[in-house]
């Protein structure tokens, strides 16, 4: 079975279409990953039933200029060492 998200073999949206939004893959791969875990944290705390999943549907929020890496909080919290 063929997804939603194939069309003819290759991977939609193209990566090409991402980059234009977000141009360095790792900072996308970023982004898409806060997103979704947003996106899931919102369902989970909502009680709605997501009809894809978080990844997906932030990828497509991506592909569409819905968002990208200027309205992101990408501060990377650590957690305070243990004195032994």
């Amino acid at each position: 079975m063929v997804s939603a998200n194939e069309k003819k073999g290759m991977l939609y949206p193209a990566m090409s279409i991402l980059n234009s939004y977000i141009p360095n893959r790792y900072l996308l791969v970023n982004v898409v990953a806060r997103r979704a875990r947003q996106i899931a944290d919102d369902a989970e705390n909502t009680g709605v039933k997501l009809e894809e999943k978080p990844v997906t549907l932030a990828v497509n929020e991506v592909a569409e200029g819905q968002i990208d890496a200027s309205g992101m909080d990408l501060t990377i919290e650590e957690e305070p060492e243990e004195d032994a």
